[in-house]
């Protein structure tokens, strides 16, 4: 059962790419056998996070100081779009979030975060913009 929300404060890493997917929060071939929560959070962001090799992109921005220990991401919109892959918020959790700011978020990934201890907030574009700024 996930941890009650309460409070958090904490890194915010941006993440600014409009319509970021299921499919790039967690490919499906990671869930296909591997369902089991508590495993998936090595592979959120996999296409982003490494590179062919398995190395660690330098480029992505959590793969970089001080957001490796980021627990808010900031995103662009439409955030969560795509299949209704309860496994991308499992994903994303197990990897350390705790919340997205965002002014969109897939639906279905959107209910997905509250029943599974993420809180998806929801501002004005320019807002989250100014955050990630």
């Amino acid at each position: 059962m996930p941890e009650p929300f309460k409070a958090l404060t904490a890194i915010a890493a941006p993440i600014m790419r409009e319509n970021i997917d299921t499919d790039v929060v967690i490919r499906i071939e990671r869930l296909v056998g591997n369902n089991i929560r508590g495993k998936l959070g090595k592979w959120a962001f996999g296409s982003l996070r490494y590179l062919p090799d398995g190395s660690e992109n330098p480029e992505f921005v959590l793969n970089r100081e001080p957001y490796r220990q980021a627990q808010i991401l900031v995103t662009g919109p439409n955030f969560g779009c795509g299949s209704s892959r309860e496994g991308a918020v499992w994903a994303i959790h197990e990897m350390g979030i705790r919340a997205i700011i965002g002014s969109s978020f897939g639906d279905i990934f959107f209910a997905n975060c509250f029943q599974n201890g993420i809180l998806p907030i929801v501002v004005d574009k320019a807002i989250v913009d100014g955050l990630a700024a």
